[in-house]
C-alpha cells in the first residue's frame, strides 16, 4: 500500500508500464519527502483498486492530482496479479496504454510492437546534464541504521563521486549518511575528468534501458577499475561487469519487487531485497579474479560481485529500498571499509 511512489519516481522504471500486485494503491497519497527523483519516469501505472480515499499525515495530493500533474497515465480496475501470473509464465511483454478510443485493436497492437528495451540506451536520457554535490542525509526521524551510521561519523570525510545513470535519492542519502562528500556526474563523464576530482570511491548507480547498450559506460568504467574502490548497485553492477570483462543478458522476466531472498556467499547471510532490473551478468563469462559474492536464491543468478584485485565491489539489487527493506544496507558499510583501508594503504 506505500511505496508505489518511490517506485513512480525510480528512473530505473522509464520505458516500462507498472502493474501492481496489491490490490490498494493510492491509500497514503504523495508527499514532497520521499521521491527518487524530480519527476515520474515510468510510462504508466496498473492498478486493480484506485484508492479515492487517501489517508496519510504527511500526504498533499492524491495520487491521481500527481499522475495528472505529472502527465502520466494510469488505468485501474485491472486483475493485476492475473497479469503477473500471465507474465511469469510468458516472460516481459510491451504494451500500450490509450485514452484515444478512435485507434483501433491492429494500430495499439502495431504501437506495441515497434518498441523494445533490447538495446536502449536509457542511461543518457534520464542522468544529469551537470556536475553537482551532494551532502543531505537520511533524515533523522527515518534513520534505521543509527548504530553503523555512529560507528563512522567519526572518521574522515570521504569523498566520492557517483556516476548518475539514474540514481535515487536514498542512494545518495545513504552515502551521506555514512560521511560521504558525493559529487554527483552525468552517466557520460570522462573517467579522466573523474580521476582530477581526487575522489576516494567511485559509485556507479542504478539505471534503466540495456547495459550493453552503454559502452561509453563501461569504457569509464574499464578505465577507472583499479584506481580507487568501486561500488555498482543495480545497472552500475551490470556496467562493471561487462567491465570486468564479463557480458549481460537479458531476464526473462527480470527480477522486481521487494521479497527477493539473496545469499552472500562467503558468510551464508542472506538478505531480502528490493529489485527492479530486467537484465543479469552472466557468471560464466567473467574472468578468472572475479568472485561471485552474491546469488539470487529464487533462480540462482549473479546478484554481486568481489573483484578484489581491482578494488571493486557490485550488486544487483537495492541496498538503500526505501521503505525496505534494509537488510542490504551492510553494502554500505562494506564500501565505506573499502575507502578506509585504501586511504591506509595509499
Amino acid at each position: 500500500m506505500s511505496g508505489y511512489q518511490e517506485i513512480m519516481t525510480d528512473a530505473s522504471y522509464k520505458g516500462q508500464f507498472v502493474a501492481f500486485t496489491c490490490p490498494h494503491i493510492g491509500n497514503v497519497g504523495i508527499n514532497l519527502e520521499d521521491m527518487e527523483s524530480n519527476k515520474v519516469h515510468l510510462g504508466a501505472i496498473i492498478v486493480r483498486d484506485h484508492s479515492c480515499a487517501v489517508s496519510n499525515y504527511r500526504s498533499r495530493m492524491s495520487l491521481d492530482q500527481y499522475c495528472k500533474q505529472q502527465g502520466v497515465i494510469g488505468i485501474s480496475d485491472l486483475d493485476t496479479r492475473a497479469i503477473t501470473k500471465a507474465l511469469r509464465e510468458t516472460g516481459c511483454l510491451v504494451g500500450a496504454v490509450s485514452t484515444d478510443a478512435s485507434k483501433s485493436d491492429a494500430e495499439l497492437l502495431a504501437m506495441s510492437k515497434s518498441w523494445t528495451i533490447v538495446g536502449k540506451d536509457l542511461l543518457s536520457v534520464v542522468s544529469c546534464t551537470e556536475p553537482y554535490e551532494w551532502r543531505q542525509g537520511t533524515h533523522e526521524e527515518w534513520e534505521f541504521n543509527a548504530a553503523a551510521v555512529k560507528k563512522h561519523s567519526g572518521e574522515p570525510i570521504y569523498h566520492v563521486v557517483a556516476y548518475d545513470f539514474g540514481i535515487k535519492t536514498n542512494i545518495l542519502r545513504r552515502l551521506a549518511a555514512f560521511g560521504c562528500r558525493i559529487t554527483v556526474v552525468p552517466a557520460t563523464y570522462p573517467a579522466s575528468e573523474v580521476m582530477k576530482l581526487n575522489p576516494d570511491g567511485i559509485f556507479f548507480s542504478n539505471g534503466p534501458g540495456d547495459p550493453s547498450a552503454a559502452p561509453y559506460a563501461v569504457e569509464n568504467a574499464r578505465q577507472l577499475l583499479g584506481k580507487k574502490p568501486t561500488f555498482g548497485i543495480c545497472m552500475g553492477h551490470q556496467i562493471m561487469g561487462q567491465a570486468f570483462g564479463g557480458k549481460t543478458f537479458k531476464l526473462k522476466y527480470g527480477h522486481h519487487g521487494g521479497n527477493h531472498p539473496i545469499k552472500f556467499l562467503p558468510t551464508g547471510r542472506v538478505e531480502i531485497s528490493a529489485q527492479n532490473h530486467n537484465f543479469a551478468v552472466d557468471p560464466t563469462t567473467l574472468p578468472p579474479g572475479v568472485q561471485v559474492s552474491h546469488i539470487n536464491l529464487n533462480d540462482g543468478t549473479c546478484a554481486g560481485m568481489l573483484y578484489p584485485a581491482m578494488k571493486a565491489m557490485t550488486i544487483q539489487y537495492h541496498p538503500e529500498a526505501s521503505p525496505g527493506p534494509h537488510d542490504a544496507d551492510i553494502c554500505f558499510e562494506q564500501f565505506m571499509d573499502m575507502m578506509k583501508a585504501d586511504r591506509v594503504h595509499a
